[in-house]
């Protein structure tokens, strides 16, 4: 029953099995990797209407991510193959978390590796700073070590999330990769090894070409790396609907979101909130504008609470 009380769109995503939590204002979240360490965004967004910021994939020491071409705009969505590029676990604590805390911006630690050892450190790290969420990269396809060889094993990723957890007294978020046949089984590994919640889906191995006729010659460009953008949203919808089948922890869905219509597609497949990503390069406000747009419409139509409005397209 609909009713006309507070229309808030708090979220309290909850570990059912362990009672661990992460509280949000909104069920809209900022993606890694194209958000920064949000203050690349003051001034484009508003900070109190997002749930959170998922930082910039951080490993143990600095990189400088892959040389050449890293950008390949294609039809509805985008490659990418920046190759991690951040400023290394050391330099956020001391220069990046202090402007986070200051400015009260809630915000989820994205973290990745080559090895177990460097997941083991970077979560250790995290515990000690009380960084209160982690989002585990198992999924990246365009670094040459680590991260998606872990995210395609289920052994292995039980293994990697296993070790976190002991380091790790957070929340703890795994990210997921499409770039497989079967991801029941890694959904599985991830929740019975402690993991808190899933984000699902990270980027699609794709190729760009690009060929020319000029001066009677054929010039040809290739770009390989992860596909992002609308382009990709009904494979996530599937992957999303397929991890739902076997796991009860909380799933943050991403991919292709760009209005209303996209969170309710994903809310019917069992998403609990929502990661903006490629969208963020084209509207630097999308999110928080989703966020306000999600609170007009339930206001307008009576739902309470977004509990109440993701029951309601469920039962639908």
């Amino acid at each position: 029953m609909m009713s006309n009380t507070s229309n808030t769109i708090n979220t309290i995503l909850k570990n059912p099995h362990n009672g661990n939590s992460f509280e949000l204002k909104s069920p809209l979240l900022c993606a890694s990797g194209t958000f920064g360490y949000a203050d690349e965004y003051e001034g484009l967004v508003d900070f109190n209407e997002l749930g959170a910021i998922v930082t910039k994939g951080i490993t143990l020491e600095k990189r400088p991510g892959n040389a050449g071409e890293r950008i390949f705009e294609c039809d509805f969505g985008l490659i990418n193959r920046i190759g991690l590029e951040n400023i290394g676990i050391n330099d956020f604590i001391n220069e990046k978390l202090p402007i986070l805390k200051q400015k009260n911006i809630n915000f989820i630690l994205n973290i990745a590796g080559s090895t177990l050892e460097d997941y083991e450190k970077l979560s250790y790290i995290a515990n000690e700073n009380d960084i209160k969420a982690l989002e585990v990269n198992v999924s990246c396809p365009n670094v040459k070590h680590g991260c998606l060889e872990f995210g395609l094993k289920p052994d292995l990723l039980f293994e990697l999330v296993k070790k976190i957890r002991a380091n790790y007294k957070g929340f703890l978020i795994v990210k997921l990769s499409p770039n497989t046949t079967d991801i029941k089984p890694l959904a599985q590994s991830a929740q019975s090894a402690g993991a808190d919640c899933i984000s699902a889906i990270n980027t699609i191995r794709a190729l760009g070409v690009k060929v020319n006729f000029e001066n009677n010659k054929f010039n040809k460009k290739f770009v390989q790396g992860g596909l992002s953008g609308a382009c990709i949203k009904p494979i996530s919808l599937y992957m999303i609907s397929q991890i739902k089948q076997v796991v009860v922890i909380p799933v943050i869905a991403l991919g292709g979101i760009y209005n209303l219509n996209d969170l309710f597609e994903y809310i019917s497949v069992g998403a609990d909130a929502f990661q903006v990503g490629t969208a963020n390069f084209l509207y630097p406000s999308i999110a928080s504008d989703l966020a306000k747009a999600l609170k007009d419409f339930m206001m307008k139509n009576g739902f309470s609470c977004f509990e109440e409005l993701k029951k309601e397209i469920l039962n639908g």
